[in-house]
């Protein structure tokens, strides 16, 4: 079996996990390392908002980052003016999910303003830049303009393939390169997808008390795309015999 090297650096999490530094990521994560001194803008809190598609890692990112404040976290449901004291209760630093979905604009200006008049931290994620929300009030649409924002881009390849490899590695299963390279053409480019994948795949062959190899994961891809299993891996030989 060929070991996979990737050329990317391993980061503690401060958690059960570690995190792999890439060019999607990079400046998010110098926007972490700079924490507690992240700018503030006028009365706003000391900010940051984490945006990028879904699955691309702001809700990792964001984890990391409550590690390592000790922040409380919220979504954005959970945000209404009424809630807002008791939401924040005693709290100097808070991560909210979702930031560009919190429906009552009053309850997130008083968190902003709460959050402000404490002298306290703010990580927000959202799929948008919060200067690109469109915001009724003007005075929160303002406030979201200003704050400092930066992007995830959707995982590239070399990422994809080092994170699969990790997840495996986190449940003592090795694997080999033909197997990442079947699999990454096949799933969502995204590590929700990877965690989804791995799990089945772990999963299945404890049940079926078999290794982990091409096959398999063709068995089990076909159970969602029948009319796929004959579908050609990109790279590697898809003949990989059990136990390899």
């Amino acid at each position: 079996m060929r070991q996979l090297a990737f050329d990317l650096p391993h980061r503690p999490a401060l958690g059960r996990e570690d995190f792999l530094v890439a060019d999607s990521n990079a400046a998010a994560i110098a926007w972490l390392d700079r924490w507690p001194d992240w700018p503030r803008v006028g009365r706003l809190p000391h900010a940051l908002a984490i945006h990028g598609p879904a699955g691309c890692g702001k809700t990792h990112l964001a984890s990391v980052w409550q590690s390592i404040s000790g922040a409380r976290r919220t979504n954005a449901p959970a945000v209404t003016q009424a809630a807002v004291p008791a939401l924040l209760a005693d709290a100097t630093a808070l991560v909210l999910d979702d930031a560009d979905r919190v429906a009552d604009e009053r309850g997130l200006l008083h968190l902003l303003n709460l959050l402000g008049e404490r002298d306290g931290h703010l990580l927000l994620t959202m799929r948008e830049a919060p200067a690109r929300l469109a915001a009724r009030l003007p005075d929160l649409h303002s406030r979201l303009a200003a704050l400092p924002a930066v992007g995830l881009g959707a995982p590239d390849e070399p990422l994809l393939a080092a994170v699969m490899v990790k997840l495996f590695a986190d449940r003592q299963l090795m694997v080999s390169q033909e197997l990442v390279q079947f699999l990454l053409p096949r799933i969502e480019r995204s590590f929700a997808s990877l965690r989804a994948i791995v799990d089945r795949l772990d999963r299945a062959a404890l049940a079926s008390r078999r290794n982990i190899t091409v096959p398999l994961a063709r068995e089990i891809l076909s159970q969602d795309w029948p009319e796929e299993t004959d579908m050609p891996a990109r790279q590697g030989n898809d003949n990989e015999q059990e136990g390899n």
